[in-house]
């Protein structure tokens, strides 16, 4: 897909970032309170990166939904209109076969996870999931992010070296 987000949906992602956030600020601060978050988020992020599959899918989905439902919120609450597209940026197309496989990797780890969650921590994971994908559809972040598709590619490529010299592949 390739719709923007949305004044509107960035709102709702930001509300949804704040909700997440502000327990952990405001408490002692211990990381745990945002594991399941950050789980989420970084599934979310790296499903930026992907071009396509279940992971990209949803990817392109999160700022399209975020838009409409951020839309209706917003003018619930307002009655102002807004659907005023913010600048488009992309983290998509830029994964190798190795970096793919991190992804997978973590894809698999994350839902693992989800399975042994317990509901309220499905909610944070669902919303980091959201946010990722969400944010990294912006001209801002996926450019604050740009190094990130390198960056698991050349883990990936670490992970292959070391099986490689093993003799294992």
């Amino acid at each position: 897909m390739t719709a923007s987000l949305t004044l509107a949906g960035l709102a709702l992602t930001l509300t949804i970032l704040w909700a997440n956030l502000r327990p952990w600020w405001t408490g002692n601060r211990d990381p745990k309170m945002l594991a399941a978050f950050g789980k989420g988020g970084a599934l979310g992020v790296l499903g930026a990166m992907c071009t396509g599959g279940l992971l990209g899918w949803l990817a392109g989905c999160a700022p399209v939904a975020g838009s409409q439902a951020g839309s209706k919120a917003v003018s619930a609450v307002t009655g102002t209109q807004s659907g005023t597209p913010l600048a488009r940026g992309s983290l998509s197309g830029s994964l190798t076969e190795e970096g793919a496989l991190i992804v997978f990797c973590v894809a698999v780890g994350v839902v693992i996870a989800w399975r042994k969650a317990s509901k309220e921590d499905k909610k944070r994971m669902a919303g980091g999931m959201y946010c990722g994908a969400s944010l990294c559809a912006t001209a801002g972040i996926a450019g604050a992010l740009s190094f990130l598709p390198g960056l698991v590619n050349d883990a990936g490529e670490q992970v292959r070296a070391a099986i490689d010299s093993a003799g294992l592949l």
